[in-house]
């Protein structure tokens, strides 16, 4: 008995710890996100042979033709 209650211990402590991550990781992401937005929009905008046009705030950036 004594076993199963130390298993039971440690995968509510590994779910905890993932939890913490998760929570981390969103806030990152949220805090960020129009600035990855930009990053990637940059990148298709090279891609594609277009121009990037920045935008008045993060994440409203945008291609346009040449």
């Amino acid at each position: 008995m004594k076993g199963l209650n130390q298993r039971g211990q440690a995968l509510v402590e590994y779910l905890l710890i993932i939890a913490v991550i998760s929570v981390v990781v969103i806030s990152i992401v949220k805090l960020f996100g129009g600035y990855l937005q930009d990053s990637m929009t940059k990148s298709s905008c090279s891609l594609l042979d277009k121009v990037y046009v920045e935008g008045a705030k993060p994440g409203e950036g945008q291609c346009v033709d040449k």
